[in-house]
């Protein structure tokens, strides 16, 4: 089932993102939503381990947001990051997401910004050769190799749960 061509065009730049930085690539678009680890998993048929997570917090004090990428199975220990960045963080809703990313929660993916400083990889995402994320919409991933993370995005890697 196609979706909406108002899905296409964030599918599209995430699509040219990747094509600039060179990364090996295969964006596939689902009838059913991929927006959580679960869904996703389920319709790549993969482990929820394999799925980037791309969550989006804040600063409490000073509203810088924060990009953590995270194994689908993990949570993120706030406790930990506020620790590395020196502040409380909240998560970030809808509003925040689109201004910051330009996407939709469910379809962020993970890719550099000019907006968001502080990123953090899970060093989690490391034990598998072949990772998934979100390509733009809650309908459409991509996959990736674990040793091109750091191409495809710079970030720090540490334990998030």
């Amino acid at each position: 089932m196609d979706q909406p061509t108002i899905l296409k065009a964030p599918m599209a730049r995430v699509q040219d993102a990747l094509q600039k930085k060179g990364l090996k690539f295969e964006i596939i678009e689902f009838s059913q939503s991929t927006r959580t680890a679960n869904e996703a998993a389920a319709a790549i048929g993969c482990k929820i381990a394999q799925i980037i997570k791309s969550l989006l917090f804040r600063t409490c004090e000073t509203n810088q947001p924060i990009l953590i990428l995270v194994s689908g199975k993990n949570r993120v220990n706030e406790q930990k990051i506020e620790t590395l960045v020196g502040e409380k963080i909240v998560k970030a809703d809808a509003d925040f997401t689109r201004e910051i990313t330009s996407f939709a929660i469910g379809g962020i993916p993970p890719l550099d910004n000019d907006k968001i400083k502080t990123i953090f990889i899970d060093q989690d995402l490391f034990d598998f050769e072949v990772l998934w994320a979100a390509a733009g919409t809650p309908y459409t991933v991509f996959s990736v190799s674990s040793n091109e993370i750091q191409k495809l995005i710079q970030g720090s890697i540490v334990s998030v749960k």
